[in-house]
């Protein structure tokens, strides 16, 4: 079992920066993808940004590119979200996910994912 947590959310004013974290434990191989996806009230979950294993390919959502940037520590077993200039429409609870790590790499596809931690609320206001 693999285990998911997330920390970091919390309240912002529109323009500030946060940054989430999210460790992963238990029994998790060596070679996998991350992603972080989040759900706003009232709408289906949608990806925000993708990294494989080593870092060397990440995907991002077009209403987040060029605010949020994704990175990862292997030797953590950590995934982080840098996320600036935020927005209003920013607002969701935030997941990090762990990618299937024998399927292709599909960063930004929500079903290529099999453990999800259990989320964090960030709240931007105007």
């Amino acid at each position: 079992q693999v285990q998911l947590v997330e920390s970091g959310g919390g309240l912002a004013r529109a323009g500030d920066s946060l940054m989430l974290s999210c460790a992963a434990s238990g029994r998790i191989g060596t070679t996998y993808a991350m992603g972080w996806f989040r759900q706003a009230p009232g709408k289906e979950r949608e990806p925000v940004a993708a990294i494989t294993w080593d870092g060397a390919t990440t995907d991002y959502a077009d209403s987040v590119k060029g605010r949020f940037t994704i990175s990862r520590d292997n030797g953590k077993n950590t995934v982080y979200l840098q996320m600036n200039r935020l927005k209003p429409e920013d607002t969701a609870v935030y997941y990090c996910a762990v990618h299937n790590e024998y399927s292709p790499y599909r960063g930004l596809e929500y079903r290529s994912y099999d453990y999800w931690g259990q989320g964090t609320q960030v709240t931007v206001s105007s």
